[in-house]
């Protein structure tokens, strides 16, 4: 039993590129990304952090690359993960050579901000020789100083000429395996430079609302402008960008996609906001059974109510539903009601099956491919 699902977005056509084993663009999942924030030099504590995001859910992890001997330590990192990283490198196109050298699956890199044609070209060489894409990152907080005298401020037109300084540069020298952002910590501003973009090239586009600020405040930026971009189509990636532990972003970033029903992975929680008429207190059930299974990945939507009035409407409608009921609470799987439950063992019992449920679709999809390869 699954929820309605009303038509899908059509999402805008773009070109699709690798970076690493992630495709990003074209009819590829929207991917989900983060960076990390510990200093790149400290190996361990940079792998524990990547692999707390990979376990998170992270397609793609981004790392800082500000000295050459964060390069070097880029390139024992790679050999420690799975996941596509993205070298981070601002001017020195000697540290783009350097990880492009030790096997980085994608360079963010301004190609105007690297020094002379000649270095652009080294780069770019190093680049296609081995199959690594560039991101262009445009931000309203760096843009070009004449351009900050042309425009006055940062403006949709301000943005978007900047980054068609670098797409021009790639596009003399024959490279188009690149995607673009264009962030800015004010929504509007952000939407209506990707807007403008969406329509001058067909590469892939990166989303973000740049500093958006701290968990709460920043989710709430992020969910309206980057949902106002990916329900017009617009975004083949994603980086929720929140002043608060990296996982939180990747968190917040796949509950968007799932809000718009873009991607499915974990669970999908539908829950009453609580009232006078609850059977249970269905904030704290919430919160603990939340933090329970925030480890799994198989898509599975439950429902959480506290009451008769909404809570059989939605039961009916999900893979598994709790509806709040006296004396006792009904649970309802595959859109049935299946039996009973108290208080005092609610959590316990959705956990339980919720796991049993995932199992399930886990063996039915492990079949389905053995089929299919048989």
């Amino acid at each position: 039993m699954s929820i309605h699902r009303p038509e899908g977005i059509v999402r805008r056509k773009s070109r699709q590129i690798m970076v690493g084993n992630v495709p990003v663009g074209g009819d590829a999942p929207i991917s989900v990304q983060s960076m990390t924030n510990t200093e790149t030099t400290d190996v361990a504590a940079t792998f524990q952090q990547v692999t707390r995001l990979v376990d998170a859910g992270a397609d793609i992890v981004r790392v800082s690359v500000p000295t050459m001997d964060a390069a070097e330590a880029m390139g024992r990192l790679k050999n420690m993960v799975t996941v596509p990283l993205v070298a981070d490198i601002h001017f020195d196109y000697k540290i783009a050579l350097r990880v492009a050298e030790l096997g980085i699956d994608c360079l963010r890199i301004n190609p105007g901000n690297i020094g002379s044609e000649a270095r652009i070209r080294e780069v770019v060489a190093a680049a296609k020789d081995r199959g690594i894409p560039i991101r262009i990152g445009v931000n309203a907080g760096s843009l070009e100083k004449d351009l900050q005298k042309k425009y006055g401020e940062p403006t949709p037109d301000a943005l978007v000429e900047s980054a068609m300084r670098h797409v021009d540069i790639l596009d003399r020298l024959n490279f188009q395996n690149f995607k673009l952002s264009l962030k800015a910590s004010d929504i509007f501003l952000t939407v209506a430079a990707y807007r403008k973009i969406a329509s001058q090239i067909e590469q892939p586009l990166h989303l973000g609302i740049t500093e958006a600020g701290g968990l709460r405040s920043g989710t709430v930026k992020s969910a309206i402008g980057l949902g106002m971009l990916l329900s017009e189509g617009i975004g083949d990636t994603l980086r929720v960008s929140l002043a608060a532990d990296p996982v939180e972003e990747i968190k917040v970033g796949f509950d968007i996609l799932k809000s718009l029903h873009l991607r499915s992975k974990g669970v999908h929680f539908i829950a009453c906001p609580s009232c006078s008429r609850q059977n249970f207190d269905v904030i704290k059930v919430m919160n603990e059974l939340e933090s329970r299974v925030e480890d799994i990945l198989t898509p599975i939507d439950v429902s959480v109510i506290g009451c008769v009035v909404n809570g059989p409407g939605e039961a009916k409608e999900t893979d598994i539903g709790l509806t709040g009921g006296s004396p006792n609470n009904l649970v309802y799987i595959g859109g049935k009601p299946d039996h009973k439950v108290t208080n005092e063992h609610l959590v316990d019992n959705l956990e339980k099956l919720i796991r049993a449920r995932v199992a399930e679709k886990q063996r039915f999809e492990e079949n389905l491919i053995s089929r299919s390869k048989s």
